[in-house]
């Protein structure tokens, strides 16, 4: 059993692979707590497929992919609230379309700027070739993204749950907005390579809605849902090492068998539980 754990440790790319994959299960989870209480979770996918043809013209001209593909993800985040605050359309309305558009952007570029950028990588993420430059790098995001959480806590929860009342405060709302889509911004674009684009919204939405069936608190959401994205992202890659399977799918598969769990044997909310407590 102990050889089950201890064999893939010896391969330098499985230690790169978990230690991003831990990070990533720590972030994610964090950030996509915001996304699932303010019922805005569809906005992580937004912006997920939203960051390609940032990726294609920062290939294209031959600059860190980071900084296209966070520009990308920030201009989607003003082109949906632009749609909302000059029109009658709703919100989720205004993403559905920002994710065909960009996203049709993105593939469009992908062919005429004849890019050498890999799709099915994109889409599809591949752990097994993370380099200890990009464990570094995702390093720190996390702890840039998880330091700002922790500063500005009290004024996202405020924020978060009541955006008037921050407003009438005097709180910055329009900078806490656009702190916070940076933030789920990055997070994406590091998980990117990690499950790859399509993926990386089960790892950052997953967790946190398994643990909104488990805890109450916000703050105990990004607690639980942390320790459910880092158990999500290892257990999957022993099993994709193990089984010989794909680690991005595993991983995502992964997250949906314990928010199957936590849906049928949550103590307060679990369909079995009531079942039993009738």
């Amino acid at each position: 059993m102990l050889n089950w754990f201890l064999e893939p440790l010896s391969y330098e790319f499985m230690r790169n692979a978990l230690a991003a994959g831990f990070l990533v299960g720590i972030l994610c989870p964090v950030v996509g707590t915001y996304l699932v209480v303010q019922r805005m979770a569809l906005l992580g996918d937004v912006i997920a497929h939203a960051v390609l043809p940032g990726l294609a013209i920062a290939n294209f001209l031959g600059i860190e992919l980071l900084f296209g593909a966070f520009a990308f993800g920030m201009l989607s985040t003003f082109v949906i609230a632009w749609i909302r605050a000059q029109s009658r359309v709703k919100v989720d309305a205004a993403m559905a379309l920002t994710f065909a558009t960009f996203f049709a952007l993105g593939v469009m570029l992908l062919t005429v700027l004849n890019s050498r950028l890999n799709l099915e990588e994109l889409l599809f993420g591949d752990i097994l070739s993370v380099s200890i430059a990009d464990v570094w790098r995702t390093s720190i995001i996390t702890m840039g993204v998880l330091g700002l959480i922790k500063l500005l806590y009290k004024e996202l929860l405020f924020y978060t749950f009541d955006r008037t009342g921050a407003e009438a405060v005097g709180l910055p709302v329009q900078g806490l907005n656009l702190g916070l889509m940076a933030g789920i911004t990055l997070t994406l674009i590091v998980g990117m390579k990690i499950v790859g684009v399509i993926l990386v919204v089960s790892l950052m939405v997953g967790p946190a809605i398994t643990a909104y069936l488990l805890v109450q608190e916000l703050h105990q959401m990004m607690i639980v849902g942390a320790g459910l994205g880092v158990l999500a992202s290892v257990t999957g890659m022993y099993l994709s090492y193990h089984l010989d399977l794909p680690s991005g799918p595993t991983i995502a598969l992964t997250v949906f068998v314990l928010f199957l769990a936590a849906l049928l044997f949550s103590p307060s909310q679990g369909i079995l539980t009531r079942f039993i407590k009738r």
